[in-house]
């Protein structure tokens, strides 16, 4: 059950990459600003999703997505601020 919904949203993302055409541009917080991380994913399965939830330099909740290249670079295909909890 775990590979069907990664396997689904692995395809959601990947095709909501080829429709945006625009790559996303690394913001400060995220894994890839200032360059790649010198550590590399080598237990992680190519293709693997990577999440990474931060605040941004305003003070918003923001969650990128991630995929794991062939070559162990990550690959930033979503980005989403998150609204604040209610409350």
């Amino acid at each position: 059950m775990k590979r069907l919904i990664l396997a689904v949203s692995l395809s959601a993302v990947l095709a909501s990459c080829q429709a945006g055409g625009a790559a996303l541009k690394p913001i400060p917080g995220s894994i890839t600003y200032g360059g790649q991380p010198t550590q590399r994913l080598m237990k992680s399965p190519i293709g693997s999703l990577v999440p990474h939830d931060f605040t941004d330099q305003w003070g918003e909740r923001v969650r990128e997505t991630y995929i794991l290249q062939p070559d162990r670079s990550l690959k930033l295909v979503d980005r989403v601020y998150l609204d604040d909890p209610p409350g």
